[in-house]
């Protein structure tokens, strides 16, 4: 059998004669023009949602080093309070 699936130089190709017979030639380097601008906003969006995604694991990972602090702060004083009804006791 003849392997009938299209890659995908054979479908942009196909894309390409649509283009053209929906909208004619004159119409084509503003189409690709328009293509051009949206993939560039896309990449742009892109980048800027995974620079604050950068940015939020960042301020998690400081936060859970402050809550990390927070703790070993309050085991501390509990063992000095221990140690000062140890000194009472005496």
């Amino acid at each position: 059998m003849i392997n009938m699936a299209l890659t995908i130089t054979d479908t942009a190709i196909l894309v390409v004669i649509a283009i053209l017979l929906f909208f004619g030639a004159s119409k084509l380097p503003e189409i690709f023009r328009s293509l051009g601008k949206a993939t560039g906003e896309f990449k742009k969006g892109q980048l800027e949602a995974e620079l604050e995604l950068a940015q939020m694991q960042q301020q998690l990972s400081q936060q859970n080093k402050s809550d990390e602090l927070v703790k070993k702060i309050e085991e501390l004083q509990k063992q000095i309070e221990e140690l000062k009804k140890q000194q009472q006791s005496k």
